[in-house]
């Protein structure tokens, strides 16, 4: 399995001076790995650490006791609901313990270190997805062109689907690891994808590189977004040519086009050899 990421400053963050305030971490276990990304809150002063906080916790719990390819849906989907809880509580207490380090004379307000968070398990054909927040995934999948299943040149064409989208435009305020009542605002399911080729996570900067409006296909908006197939079908395409160097992607969300946003972007990939 290819796994790569890349994390790049917001053009607006870097005119104030302020770091990137994202994070990801990836664990490769062979057929197998942990993928997560969060999102610091970009008014807190220390969310950045709260970012990388949560992809800590985020891959320690998840690449502990995976459940096995053989095992019932209703296994992966207790697992990962039952994970979550735990990167929730572990995060709390981290963010806790460093805040009552730094000054124990202070009331603990793990608002301080707020992020949102999203991470996936990739064992094919299961990915088991848990979220808070407003980060983002997307699965691809080897598809067919509706005839014998190859695309151009005899190559399996593949598909993108966005499994976790971001919410809507107009949605209630942006809930973070750190929230009151976050573990019961968490969102988790398993997906069961014999054709699975790919998982990529985001976060919210990335969407309007990553994501089309549904007009592009000729769809109501009510479509919602949509995952722009230039982008991720191109990204995979590109990192399985070169192993896996994410060096091509990095410039990808340095270019003009993802400048335009502000944001600190940050896209992280599993993807099979495709075949």
């Amino acid at each position: 399995m290819i796994v790569a990421g890349a994390a790049v400053q917001g053009t607006a963050h870097l005119a104030r001076g302020q770091g990137c305030q994202d994070a990801f971490k990836a664990v490769d276990l062979g057929s197998t790995a942990v993928l997560a990304v969060a999102d610091g809150a970009g008014g807190r002063e220390r969310s950045a650490l709260g970012a990388h906080i949560a992809v800590d916790a985020a891959c320690r719990v998840l690449a502990a006791d995976i459940p096995e390819v053989e095992d019932a849906p209703e296994t992966w989907t207790g697992w990962i609901a039952a994970a979550g809880a735990r990167v929730v509580g572990d995060y709390r207490r981290a963010v806790e313990g460093v805040l009552a380090a730094a000054d124990p004379s202070e009331p603990v307000d793990a608002g301080a270190l707020a992020a949102t968070l999203a991470a996936a398990v990739v064992r094919p054909p299961w990915v088991a997805f848990l979220s808070v927040g407003d980060c983002f995934g997307t699965v691809l999948t080897h598809g067919t062109d509706g005839t014998d299943g190859t695309g151009p040149a005899g190559q399996t064409a593949e598909r993108c689907h966005l499994v976790l989208p971001p919410p809507p435009p107009g949605a209630p305020e942006t809930v973070f690891l750190s929230s009151p009542g976050a573990a019961l605002r968490l969102r988790s399911f398993v997906l069961w994808e014999p054709r699975l080729s790919g998982v990529v996570l985001a976060t919210d900067g990335c969407a309007s590189l990553t994501l089309d409006h549904p007009s592009v296909r000729e769809l109501p908006p009510e479509a919602g977004p949509l995952p722009a197939e230039r982008f991720f079908c191109g990204l995979a395409a590109t990192l399985r040519g070169n192993g896996g160097d994410a060096a091509p992607l990095r410039a990808l969300l340095s270019g003009p086009e993802a400048a335009r946003t502000g944001d600190d972007l940050t896209v992280l990939c599993a993807l099979t050899d495709g075949r």
